[in-house]
């Protein structure tokens, strides 16, 4: 899946930390689930906007996971204020897991 951003560099930072939330219901991670949509950085703010969705609106774990992601791109960039939006446009589907992830699934 491609995440839209405004600092690749930055995002390939984010998207390493991120790699390790892990849907706990699922146990692949949020990255390679095809979670994550954009990763954008307001310099001047300091601000990190991380917009995501969850495998379905009613996911009993959705909380757990925002939160946790937050925390993972707090550790990362330090003194920035960490936005996580869940939106659900387009809805996730199978389609959006990873190479990497479907290996791990079939593998499971």
């Amino acid at each position: 899946m491609n995440v839209i951003t405004n600092n690749q560099l930055k995002a390939t930072v984010a998207l390493a930390a991120l790699q390790e939330v892990v849907d706990p219901e699922i146990g692949l991670n949020i990255v390679d689930l095809g979670l994550v949509y954009q990763i954008d950085f307001d310099e001047a703010n300091r601000k990190l906007y991380c917009t995501m969705t969850l495998t379905t609106q009613f996911c009993p774990m959705g909380e757990s996971i925002t939160h946790a992601a937050a925390e993972a791109l707090k550790a990362c960039f330090a003194g920035d204020d960490v936005i996580v939006e869940l939106r659900f446009d387009p809805p996730w589907n199978h389609e959006m897991i990873s190479e990497a992830g479907r290996e791990f699934l079939n593998n499971k």
